[in-house]
């Protein structure tokens, strides 16, 4: 069982698919995070629809934090340039960066120009966790796919990360909530990005420097957690800007990001005036 948000007839519902086929609650619910803590849901008066004729959401829609984790596939760490840290390296995105599956990502032109790619696999936590106990690889309730769309001239003249990364529509998130007892094994995971079709990241969680249980080890020490917080656990080597030449998005890129057995997140760059955004 997989499920997601999508607008339908104007408001938020909740989609869920087996695979196969795929069915909307017949009323306004916005938590999936309640269907993925119950036994069993009720559907039998979910009506079936068309997964092409919906909009989808970001499947979590208010997540009190949203943390990233920098550096953590040892390739890509090469490729910057930057030493590789002894401990996780960690940074924060606004929720109001988030968007959903086929949704596209506005580039305030007059700030950014130089806008990257980085598929990630994305933890959701499913309850209360961390603080002065360890938070665990237990209290992961799903697993989803993100873009960490990154503004490279912004993160490099600033000195840090979150504005460059913070930006409306930068965190596409989505479209799937898998529930992590339907994932064998997070960390051997296919994950992988394309632009106009052409592959420019592919790589596994496998790689990943540090893994799920010392991620939330050390991010939830001294920090609790709460439910629909939304963990990024790092990118493996190939974004653009550290690329030879730097291949940057353009107007017009239609970017895919996936992980096997999760899902694929596709989303189109368009750059615009802060002025045009405001009436898009």
């Amino acid at each position: 069982m997989r499920v997601a948000r999508a607008l339908v007839e104007g408001a938020p519902r909740l989609i869920l698919t087996d695979g196969v086929t795929a069915v909307v609650a017949p009323e306004e619910r916005d938590d999936p995070l309640e269907l993925l803590g119950a036994e069993s849901a009720d559907v039998a008066e979910w009506s079936s629809v068309d997964l092409d004729t919906v909009e989808f959401l970001a499947p979590i829609a208010r997540p009190g934090k949203i943390i990233a984790v920098g550096l953590n596939y040892v390739d890509h760490t090469l490729e910057t340039g930057f030493t590789a840290p002894t401990a996780p390296l960690t940074f924060a995105k606004y929720p109001s960066s988030l968007t959903g599956h086929g949704s596209d990502i506005l580039v305030p032109d007059a700030i950014a120009t130089q806008v990257d790619y980085e598929v990630e696999l994305a933890v959701v936590v499913g309850r209360r966790c961390g603080g002065a106990e360890p938070a665990t690889i237990d209290d992961i309730a799903a697993y989803t796919v993100s873009n960490d769309v990154s503004a490279r001239d912004v993160q490099f003249s600033d000195g840090q990360w979150t504005r460059a990364k913070s930006f409306d529509g930068f965190t596409p998130l989505g479209p799937w909530l898998v529930p992590a007892a339907e994932v064998a094994d997070p960390h051997a995971l296919r994950l992988w990005t394309t632009v106009n079709g052409e592959v420019l990241q592919d790589d596994s969680t496998a790689s990943l420097v540090f893994d799920l249980p010392a991620l939330l080890a050390y991010i939830g020490r001294g920090t609790t957690l709460e439910p629909g917080d939304i963990i990024l656990t790092g990118t493996p080597a190939g974004a653009g800007g550290f690329r030879t030449p730097p291949r940057y998005l353009q107007h017009g890129d239609v970017v895919e990001v996936g992980v096997d057995g999760i899902g694929r997140l596709r989303n189109r760059i368009l750059y615009r005036s802060l002025a045009e955004q405001e009436t898009a």
